[in-house]
């Protein structure tokens, strides 16, 4: 629920960005400052971001902060965190939200450092409660969810679970205004030195991006009964995943896996063949908008979280599906 207006405090989203393309899970971000709520301003940094900066600008927020140096042009976490500070300094925003991505994660444990205070990562929801901020974050790989509450004077330095938030929940339709900021970024002190950026195997899937999944547990069997989940994730439309086990065995590849210790995801659909719903793997599904179950066994905590459940043998319920499907 939205924070009371009287207790709003300006929010500063943290936009990611790779070679002037906005990284998607930034509009996550953004949907989780809009419901926060306050005035929000979303900081881009980089070089070339005339594009990305246009995109941002239909957002319904304040403004957009444009951060360009040529020091930014290639990642680093030294650069970014000299820009950064001197952003979050001078705006002085109550909270700044980062994305939860391997960059995040990367540098802005030590801007907070920086900036004197605590990055409270990984959260996956917020909510008001005596006219302040608590914020949700899973402990102990989602077995309990801790509760939150930022004290002191901000600005509070917050990163959200990619998934917990629907990028397509932030609202747009506006036209922020778009700002230069300033920085003086000292190259010489920029300790890394950048390489080509990491190109992943033409066959990884990045499955935070996909709208319908189709994902696959230890009801499968074995590794030759997967064509009949991929025949049904074609006629969906969807892609493949797995639960843990079955990337372990190495029936599908570990890009392929969601979960706690795999990745989260919160399509439009989420189809659940033979998986029970242990809580490592309900974490990182639990975001999608529908989730349908099948289940031979009628206890199996899945349906729990499913909006659709069928209990029954998966070797039977597949094939009616696909036949259904293709009238």
């Amino acid at each position: 629920m939205p924070m009371p207006s009287s207790a709003r405090p300006p929010v500063l989203v943290i936009a990611e960005q790779r070679a002037g393309s906005l990284n998607p899970v930034t509009w996550e971000t953004v949907a989780a400052a809009q419901v926060i709520g306050g005035p929000i301003s979303v900081a881009l940094a980089g070089a070339g971001l005339a594009g990305a900066a246009t995109e941002l600008a239909s957002a319904d927020v304040s403004e957009v902060l444009v951060v360009e140096d040529p020091a930014l042009e290639r990642y680093t976490p030294d650069g970014f965190i000299a820009a950064l500070a001197q952003v979050i300094e001078r705006e002085r925003p109550g909270l700044v939200l980062f994305p939860h991505t391997y960059q995040t994660r990367d540098y802005a444990p030590a801007l907070a450092s920086r900036l004197g205070r605590v990055l409270i990562p990984d959260c996956v929801g917020a909510t008001a409660r005596d006219g302040g901020l608590v914020l949700l974050r899973p402990m102990f790989q989602g077995k309990f969810v801790a509760e939150v509450a930022p004290a002191g004077d901000g600005p509070h330095c917050v990163s959200f679970q990619i998934g917990a938030w629907r990028a397509d929940a932030a609202a747009r339709g506006g036209a922020a205004a778009t700002r230069a900021v300033p920085v003086t970024i000292d190259a010489a002190a920029i300790r890394q030195r950048p390489e080509e950026p990491f190109q992943e195997a033409k066959q990884a899937v990045d499955l935070t991006q996909a709208e319908r999944i189709v994902a696959v547990g230890r009801g499968i069997k074995g590794q030759e009964h997967l064509p009949l989940a991929q025949e049904l994730a074609r006629s969906l439309g969807a892609e493949l995943a797995a639960s843990r086990p079955i990337c372990d065995s190495g029936w599908l590849p570990m890009d392929r896996q969601i979960g706690s210790s795999g990745q989260t995801v919160s399509p439009k659909l989420y189809v659940a063949l033979g998986i029970s719903g242990a809580i490592q793997h309900l974490v990182g599904m639990k975001g999608a908008r529908t989730i349908v179950a099948v289940n031979k066994d009628a206890d199996a905590p899945i349906f729990e979280v499913a909006d659709y459940g069928i209990v029954g043998d998966l070797f039977e319920v597949v094939p009616a599906l696909v036949a259904a499907l293709g009238e």
